[in-house]
Parts: C-alpha cells; structure tokens; sequence
C-alpha cells in the first residue's frame, strides 16, 4: 500500500492551513433505490445494538482512507464511533472523523439509508462491554461518505487530542483491500457500506 503514514508524523489538525467547510446535506447525488439489501429501511436501530456511526472517506483518487489498529495487530478499518444520547448521525460521523483523524476538511456527500448490524465475538463483547458497562451484543450503523478537501498533512492520528490515540498508520487504499484488512466481523458490513457508495468510487 502506497503512501503510509504513522500517527506521529502527521502535523497537527489545528494547524492555521487547516480548512473547516460542512455543507448543508443532503447534497444532490444519485439515490440508492435501484440497489438491492438484506437489511430493511430503520428510523432506529434494533434493540440490543449499540448506535454508532462509520465514517468512509475518500479523496480525489477515489480511494479510501484505512487506519491500523493499536489494539488489533494486522487490522485495517474506516474510522467509527459511538452515537451519543440525543445526537443527529450525521453530526457524531462529522466529531468521529475530527476526533479519530484530526481531519475537519471534508464534506459530506452521501449516507447508507439504513442502519446496518454486526455481532461482537464473545470476547470482543467481554471487553467491550466491560469497557463500557453494558450489554450490547453488537453495534447499528449508520454510515457516511466523506469526500476529503484538505492535504494529507491535516491527517493527524492523534487526532483532536479529546480522545486516546485507536490508530497507528494509515493509508489511502482500494475497497478491495479495505475488505480484504477489515478484522473478520466486520467484512458484512464494510461489503454492504461500499456497494452502496460505489457510484462514487468508480
């Protein structure tokens, strides 16, 4: 994978070239209706399934920023984040992304219509529920596509310095190998997640 950057590289998101622009959505781009799901149309996500949001950014290359892990040796994925009580989706993917990325240049073009669930392996669900101090079995998306309009040297994965650091490299990469990275239990969903998206990736 071309041009990988670790965490401590970056220059810091407060930096005075950073450009803060988030147009009004829903922005104007082709509607999902033609495209065929397993999963239903959900004003709320199922119960027992913690709400949270992911994040695919893409830049002009039409590839998608991927982030390893500290905690997971050899995985990949797209930033994501939990839903806080009374927030709107759209604006926890747009702290999520600042938060985990430092990035605050990007726009928002489209979202996934429905949430979209996954199972936590058991001791995935241990920790993170004790982590936590619940139950859930699992997480409900809601995802967002980001087309990024900054430089790379706004990517910082220390992000906004409001949370600890989730990841130590990142790189621009293809669906394809975002898949192909992405820890087991969550392959489903990033498959689902990019064949919506894929008008705009191709």
């Amino acid at each position: 994978m071309a041009l990988c950057r670790f965490a401590y590289s970056c220059s810091p998101a407060s930096s005075a070239s950073t450009f803060f622009r988030f147009p009004k959505y829903p922005s104007k781009h082709v509607k999902f209706s033609l495209l065929r799901h397993s999963f239903a149309t959900m004003e709320a996500p199922p119960e027992g399934y913690r709400k949270n949001v992911g994040i695919c950014l893409m830049n002009n290359q039409k590839k998608i920023f991927a982030a390893s892990r500290l905690d997971i040796p050899n995985a990949w994925q797209m930033p994501q984040g939990g839903v806080d009580e009374g927030e709107d989706p759209r604006n926890a993917a747009i702290r999520e992304l600042r938060e985990e990325t430092g990035v605050s240049s990007a726009e928002v073009i489209a979202e996934v219509p429905f949430w979209l669930t996954y199972d936590f392996p058991p001791k995935v669900r241990e920790k993170l529920n004790a982590q936590w101090g619940s139950d859930w079995k699992g997480q409900a998306q809601k995802w967002f596509l980001f087309k990024f309009i900054g430089q790379d040297q706004e990517i910082n994965l220390l992000g906004d310095g409001t949370e600890k650091a989730e990841f130590g490299e990142w790189s621009w990469i293809s669906p394809e190998q975002i898949i192909e990275l992405a820890v087991d239990f969550k392959k489903p969903v990033y498959k689902e997640v990019l064949a919506v998206f894929a008008p705009y990736l191709q």
